[in-house]
């Protein structure tokens, strides 16, 4: 998107206040990752290192309205805690009431993305991705464009504030900047991890219809010797349940962008205008449509689906896969997904009666974390 190139290449210009004053040294109440064992702990920046204060200022920071031109949003107001930190629409609302072409990613587990935006390999860390909602302009997010005096003059005037910047960066003698808001931000970010659902439990927790969805899922045998396979692992495997994965001590570039077959609109297997995916970015006609491959955790409370989200229902979502691509009749957007030139070959279709499509989805609702979506320590402060 338009955007994201624009303002990565402000970035020089607005993380300039506070960057003489590096932040390698912990600032107070090391934090501990609560993770699985087979779960490895996200990338931390060596100039942004993780703390207590640091997470608890980028709470009040990711839910405060003051980071909105207008001070009507927040962070939080697209990332709601009860729908793992979506916000229940097809296409994201902006602070001035601009429709956004995409909907809102979950930000749970955002620490181990690989990349951080639905089509735009360049946006890798957090505290860059933190300024594109707050100055973006294509589209209008927060609405801080030529704002960021008016920002730091807000917070400054907020008596919590001071403490809990000197707390979070105590090496810093001015420590109220932007480069230390992006900081807090992205720590908070990195703490939303979410690895105690139902299926983190085991095969032994599930019922025997979850089972057989895993199996579905994963491939491999139920307890009652049922074995088959869709093979969704290729985009959605691993502890992540996306291959477009990053974490501490990862050696590869493992960002990955898949078409799935979607859209068709031409012989060049083009999406809708101004939403094609990587090709935004690359303009190379064989990426038209690829998209990161999300995280399927919590996928149960993060309805509607895909990109756009053009589909309403995990039901509607197995059947886009089962036929391999979706076929719209009429419209602006007519065409077979099924013969889009790029999509992956992973997407075949496959044949699954009305019992299997039941139980893959009970399996699905098990990756909710119910944990994740009533947490205090990641819930609003100022709704408290």
């Amino acid at each position: 998107m338009k955007h994201l190139s624009h303002t990565l290449i402000l970035l020089p210009l607005l993380l300039w206040a506070g960057c003489g004053d590096s932040d390698t040294a912990s600032a107070s109440g090391a934090w501990v990752w609560n993770l699985p064992d087979t779960v490895p702990p996200p990338r931390v920046p060596e100039d942004n290192p993780m703390s207590e204060a640091k997470v608890e200022l980028g709470r009040f920071l990711f839910y405060d309205t003051k980071l909105s031109g207008n001070q009507t949003q927040s962070c939080g107001s697209c990332h709601r805690q009860e729908l793992a930190f979506t916000d229940g629409l097809a296409q994201a609302e902006g602070s001035t009431g601009e429709i956004h072409p995409r909907s809102s990613m979950s930000v749970a587990n955002a620490g181990y993305a690989a990349s951080l935006t639905w089509a735009n390999p360049a946006v890798v860390r957090l505290e860059e991705q933190a300024l594109v909602p707050m100055f973006g302009e294509d589209p209008v997010e927060l609405g801080m464009t030529n704002m960021e005096a008016e920002l730091l003059r807000r917070l400054r005037e907020v008596e919590r504030y001071s403490a809990m910047f000197a707390e979070a960066f105590p090496n810093q003698a001015d420590p109220i900047n932007l480069d230390s808001i992006t900081k807090a931000i992205a720590s908070f970010q990195r703490a939303l991890t979410s690895f105690n659902s139902k299926h983190d439990r085991g095969s032994s927790a599930l019922t025997l219809s979850e089972q057989r969805g895993k199996a579905l899922f994963f491939g491999g045998t139920t307890e009652a010797g049922v074995p088959d396979a869709l093979e969704c692992f290729h985009c959605h495997g691993g502890f992540l349940l996306s291959q477009a994965v990053d974490h501490d001590g990862s050696e590869f570039n493992q960002q990955t962008f898949i078409n799935n077959g979607l859209y068709n609109l031409d012989a060049d297997g083009s999406y809708p205008e101004g939403n094609q995916g990587l090709f935004d970015i690359t303009n190379d006609p064989a990426d038209k449509g690829k998209f990161k491959p999300p995280s399927l955790r919590n996928i149960a409370v993060t309805a509607p689906y895909m990109h756009d989200g053009s589909i309403a229902t995990l039901e509607e979502v197995v059947d886009h896969y089962a036929r391999g691509g979706r076929m719209i009749e009429s419209g602006p957007n007519a065409g077979d997904g099924f013969d889009n030139p790029n999509k992956s070959s992973f997407l075949n279709g496959f044949e699954i009666t009305e019992q299997e499509k039941q139980d893959l989805i009970a399996f699905l609702r098990t990756l909710t974390d119910e944990e994740l979506l009533t947490n205090p320590a990641f819930s609003d402060p100022f709704a408290q």
